[in-house]
């Protein structure tokens, strides 16, 4: 009997330090996840910094190409904030009412270049040069998925190279891909954002922009995802993004400003 005892008085010590412990537990760290597209993910790394250390709240990125990241939302994945580096993902979205109303925000601008490796013997004085048979493989974003491909392919379709350059492009996932391509040296030259190069740490080298009015413009939408878990907090992700301290950011990177 008094074996039996102590065992019950030993279980009962149990259960309350169990529960104790329960009670006391550490509050899970509050996040907002912010699904980017990949071109901004050295930007929104830093902005990310800036939000958590104002605010407490940290920011996980998925990072991707924007079309891909749009078919995840489509398909129910989580997100608070989607920042995609076209209009048409955000367009499709927010057409589905998978946007929360009155938080689609533009706030940046880009520039679609041709980069080479650095140290190609061959030269590149615009994007009509790229017709010439030197120009063996390009690498391209997939323009279904990839907005840089689809700049790309308007502007070579303006002009009225595109169909003489199908044999050659290399397709890629998503344009930090294409930007490895060059750095690799696996292609001959690539179309990426002129915010991107910076990356390269001086293995990939601009040379040519695509004209004027040869494509859409590049422009950066930002909004709250309808069922976000946080939506307190991604709509001050947001204002960050779109304020001054964020947009010093933005160009810093690269970006131009929107307005």
């Amino acid at each position: 009997m008094r074996r039996e005892r102590f065992w019950k008085k030993a279980c009962a010590i149990l259960v309350c330090c169990l529960v104790s412990a329960a009670c006391f537990r550490a509050p899970r760290e509050r996040e907002i996840l912010v699904s980017t597209a990949i071109s901004l993910k050295d930007a929104f790394e830093e902005l990310g910094e800036l939000y958590e250390r104002q605010s407490g709240v940290a920011v996980r990125l998925n990072l991707g190409s924007s079309g891909v990241l749009q078919k995840q939302i489509e398909g129910g994945a989580p997100a608070d904030v989607f920042a995609s580096a076209g209009m048409r993902q955000m367009d499709v979205l927010e057409s589905a009412g998978l946007i929360a109303p009155g938080t689609r925000r533009t706030f940046a601008r880009n520039r679609l270049v041709v980069v080479l490796p650095s140290g190609s013997p061959l030269e590149l004085e615009s994007f009509e040069g790229l017709a010439g048979p030197e120009w063996a493989r390009l690498a391209i974003g997939n323009p279904q998925t990839v907005p840089a491909g689809q700049y790309a392919a308007e502007a070579l379709e303006h002009l009225r190279i595109w169909d003489r350059l199908q044999a050659r492009l290399v397709p890629a996932g998503n344009v930090r891909q294409v930007l490895d391509y060059v750095v690799r040296g696996e292609v001959d030259a690539g179309f990426v954002y002129a915010s991107d190069v910076p990356s390269s740490r001086g293995k990939a080298v601009i040379a040519a922009a695509a004209p004027e009015g040869s494509h859409a413009p590049i422009l950066y939408p930002i909004a709250q995802v309808r069922d976000a878990a946080s939506p307190g907090e991604a709509r001050a992700f947001i204002d960050l993004v779109a304020g001054g301290s964020g947009q010093a950011i933005l160009e810093r990177h690269g970006f131009l400003p929107y307005r």
